[in-house]
């Protein structure tokens, strides 16, 4: 027995000795991530929950320091910075690089394509989506992790907008890429600008209105303090926000770790989902109670938007890259049934 009871304590000290040492050599990731989002609106908040999801399942060991409110470097900058090494991750839209490709068009915001967020991330994750768009990427050495998909994007104007023809010589913040194109064929005139300019040019009236983000954060941005007018439920477009890292920063990152920041976006894609499904509805509530107007647009002039947005697509499937998506999307909207044959 006394044989016995040594060296039971002998395993166990020995036990504790290895978790020591385990802990002590545990491999330890720190990642400087920048995000277009004010730490306020429901967007940024949620950003905040990734981080806290992150650092806890990692037991500490992936440490977090997140910029909000694109305070380093500009949104649009936001992917090279991450590149470059000025930061480790970009978790702004694909869309501000389209720039550099027009294939990130497809990954930020295909706009006339899918209704619902549970569409455009099954393409993603069910529909190759995922291997198409690491391939772009990878390209320009960033890895996707992953997408958090809000819903359609609601604007804010001064000025009623209800139909295509409210659009005509509406003069309105739009982020660059395909979106200029479709919204000057409807007879708009679209401004580019940042993310952190639109309040400002909205107050002074540079802007009509904004394409900023869904409803919800356009009241955590106080957008409809100034703009009186707003489209709900919206339809033009459905950013795909993504989390990118610089390519080399992740693949020498432990196994473990790329598993739970990838695992982690999963849940915050269907959070984002959820929270703005509940959001979005309680803040139209609250804006008709403030007598601001929202309009549905009738399902004749939703269709007029797709028939410009899908005669754009073309325009910018202009490299193998881009080519690729378009084909990828078009084949899983007719499975959808969301594209006739």
């Amino acid at each position: 027995m006394k044989i016995l009871k040594t060296l039971s304590a002998a395993l166990m000290g020995s036990a504790l000795a290895l978790g020591i040492g385990s802990a002590a050599f545990a491999e330890t990731t720190t990642l400087r991530i920048q995000t277009h989002y004010a730490p306020e609106t429901p967007s940024g908040k949620l950003a905040a929950e990734y981080v806290d999801d992150v650092q806890t399942m990692s037991n500490g060991e992936i440490q977090v320091e997140m910029f909000y409110s694109s305070s380093v470097v500009k949104s649009v900058e936001t992917f090279d910075a991450a590149a470059t090494g000025i930061l480790d991750c970009d978790m702004t839209g694909g869309g501000y690089q389209t720039g550099k490709n027009p294939a990130f068009q497809f990954v930020g915001d295909i706009m006339g394509g899918y209704d619902t967020p549970y569409q455009q991330l099954s393409w993603l994750y069910y529909g190759g989506g995922l291997d198409d768009a690491q391939k772009l990427y990878n390209k320009y050495d960033m890895e996707l992790i992953g997408w958090w998909v809000y819903g359609q994007e609601s604007f804010a104007s001064t000025r009623r907008i209800a139909s295509t023809e409210d659009l005509k010589d509406w003069k309105f913040r739009s982020p660059p890429g395909m979106e200029t194109k479709i919204f000057e064929k409807l007879g708009a005139k679209p401004i580019v600008m940042d993310f952190t300019e639109i309040f400002t040019a909205l107050e002074s009236g540079i802007i009509d209105g904004a394409d900023a983000s869904g409803l919800a954060n356009n009241v955590g941005l106080g957008l409809y303090d100034i703009a009186k007018y707003a489209n709900f439920p919206g339809f033009h477009s459905m950013p795909s926000d993504h989390l990118a890292c610089n390519k080399a920063v992740f693949d020498a990152m432990p196994a473990h770790h790329q598993r739970i920041m990838k695992v982690a976006m999963q849940a915050l894609a269907l959070k984002t989902a959820l929270t703005f499904e509940k959001k979005n509805a309680e803040a139209a509530a609250e804006l008709t109670g403030k007598g601001v107007t929202l309009s549905q647009w009738a399902p004749e002039e939703l269709q007029k938007f797709r028939n410009a947005a899908q005669a754009t697509w073309p325009e910018f499937a202009t490299t193998p890259e881009a080519q690729a998506l378009v084909e990828s999307h078009i084949n899983y909207l007719k499975q959808l049934g969301l594209v006739q044959n």
